[in-house]
């Protein structure tokens, strides 16, 4: 994808990061170059949403990110700039684009060399778009939606295939599936998406029911569960919702064969699991995961629990920008953004903690980027997919209440 004419701009927007979400990386070729003296800070822009209903998953994705920046600059800073130091700009989007769209530009009049996060893919979309006006490279963490990350549909087919893959090894016990999904980019897109897909899989899709976010009450939208019973739920939501949403078909005792999700905001969550461990039981999830057999991963684990968080996957995903751009920065050798830009397009970054092959793009995509399945089990989140990877076989059907 690119933006303006290719005679003039080099601009594009590259789906990167170890985590399979999206890089925006954009410049000029004759972009004027950022000076800087050897050794000064480099400015980096971390922009997450710590305030308004997607705090707790922004205020997560600053933690991993801050983490990755205190290791960088404790092991000596930026090698090939003299030992610079990462110096992090943080900014609050609020959970809006709007807000998003502010912060890079205050980002970008504080000189920042780069941007990560971002989170929510309206606020990636957005802000990624002011960024390239400024050839202002930005690394999104966690934004799906296909305006930004055209490899969405990889991730959704993979999902879509291991469904196919539990549902047959158990009898094909699901036939019908309803969809519940928050209405901005990321549930709408995945709810086009699986609703032209899942028939082609030999589902039925019951019916889709969309919710704004926040949304503080999901009775009536169980109730619908309720009277049309299907085989399964798929919810499409931020943490706050998926929860809720879980909670209630808990309390209203409705029991599905399976509650199912892609890239679901609290199925992959050790906060979900420890608060409330009878809503999240069973519940599966394709999405982006630590590699459970990487040193590295669990050290980032304990590190994080020790500060007495949850190791979500928003923090490794963010933890794992930072150590890209920092990368990028080593093998520019420069602080300025058209050379950290040439850097990520030839980016063969390895040294993230989830189970992908190296980042590579070919045509804007990160080719090394591939989502793996979980499932609450007990206290604990298992990968049940790819066996590669996989700590645990899949429990499908859910057993009995």
């Amino acid at each position: 994808m690119s933006h303006g004419s290719a005679r003039v701009t080099r601009r594009h927007l590259l789906q990167t990061t170890a985590v399979g979400a999206a890089a925006a990386v954009t410049g000029l070729i004759n972009a004027p170059a950022l000076i800087r003296a050897q050794g000064s800070p480099v400015k980096l822009g971390v922009l997450h949403p710590v305030s308004g209903a997607l705090s707790y998953s922004g205020q997560q994705g600053r933690l991993g990110a801050t983490i990755a920046i205190e290791e960088i600059n404790a092991a000596g800073g930026i090698k090939a700039l003299g030992g610079a130091k990462i110096e992090p700009t943080l900014g609050d989007a609020q959970s809006t684009p709007e807000g998003g769209n502010a912060e890079v530009e205050k980002m970008n009049s504080a000189g920042v060399a780069a941007i990560v996060g971002g989170y929510a893919s309206s606020i990636c979309l957005t802000a990624s778009q002011t960024a390239a006006r400024y050839d202002l490279p930005y690394v999104v963490d966690v934004g799906v939606a296909d305006n930004i990350v055209t490899r969405f549909g990889v991730i959704a087919k993979t999902a879509l295939d291991n469904l196919v893959t539990i549902n047959d090894q158990a009898g094909k016990p699901a036939k019908t599936v309803m969809i519940v999904h928050e209405d901005s980019l990321f549930g709408s897109g995945l709810a086009k998406l699986l609703n032209a897909q899942l028939p082609e899989r030999g589902f039925q899709v019951l019916e889709t029911i969309a919710h704004p976010t926040p949304t503080r009450d999901f009775n009536n939208a169980v109730l619908k569960i309720k009277a049309q019973n299907p085989d399964l739920v798929i919810p499409a939501n931020y943490y706050n919702e998926y929860v809720l949403l879980a909670r209630t078909m808990q309390q209203q005792r409705v029991r599905q064969k399976g509650i199912y999700s892609v890239l679901g905001g609290a199925a992959s969550s050790y906060k979900f699991v420890k608060e409330f461990p009878e809503a999240a039981q069973y519940i599966m999830d394709c999405n982006h995961w630590f590699d459970p057999r990487n040193p590295k991963a669990l050290a980032l684990k304990k590190k994080v629990e020790d500060r007495g968080q949850f190791y979500t996957y928003e923090v490794f995903m963010n933890h794992s920008c930072i150590l890209l751009v920092a990368d990028a920065l080593e093998r520019a050798g420069s602080a300025e953004r058209a050379k950290i830009i040439t850097a990520l397009e030839n980016s063969t970054f390895a040294g993230h903690v989830m189970p992908y092959g190296p980042t590579k793009f070919v045509n804007g995509q990160n080719q090394g980027a591939a989502p793996v399945n979980t499932q609450v089990l007990g206290n604990d989140i298992q990968v049940i997919f790819p066996q590669t990877f996989a700590t645990a076989k899949p429990v499908f059907p859910m057993p009995p209440a």
